[in-house]
Formats: structure tokens, C-alpha cells, sequence
């Protein structure tokens, strides 16, 4: 069995509201030297070994993300 982590972000070109109102938050709590939020989702994935990288990319791509305004990365963390 194989852990698989898909990071899920808003496109650089994509207005990212919760980023901007946790900067906001973390300006009034007296956080200094923040200049950017983004706010993105993280799943991790149980796989057996027969789920191929290509499998995995069409996950990511078909259910956990939306390619019109999301990016996303798909990497395997344990053997």
C-alpha cells in the first residue's frame, strides 16, 4: 500500500477570497510581514500498488480538482 498526497490550489490568475480574508485575520491579530494568502485542499489517498501514476493524475484531474481554475500536484510519500 502506497500513501498518495494531491495538493489542490487556486490558479495564480484566480481571485482566492479565503486566502485574502485569513491575510486580513492575520494582519489584525498583529501578524507582521504577510504579504499573500492562498488557500488550497489537501487529500491524502490510500492506494494499493496497482494504481498507476496515470490512474492517480485522472483522479486528481476528474474528481478532486477543477482544471479550469485549479492547479494540482499528485506525489507518493511512502512505499
Amino acid at each position: 500500500m502506497t500513501r498518495v498526497v494531491v495538493d489542490v490550489m487556486p490558479k495564480p490568475e484566480i481571485l482566492d477570497p479565503q486566502g485574502q480574508a485569513v491575510a486580513r485575520a492575520l494582519a489584525r491579530l498583529g501578524f507582521e510581514g504577510i504579504v499573500d494568502v492562498r488557500q488550497g485542499k489537501h487529500f491524502e489517498l490510500d492506494v494499493d500498488d496497482s494504481v498507476d501514476d496515470e490512474t492517480l493524475a485522472k483522479i486528481a484531474e476528474g474528481c478532486l480538482a477543477n482544471p479550469v481554475i485549479e492547479d494540482w500536484t499528485v506525489r507518493r510519500v511512502s512505499p
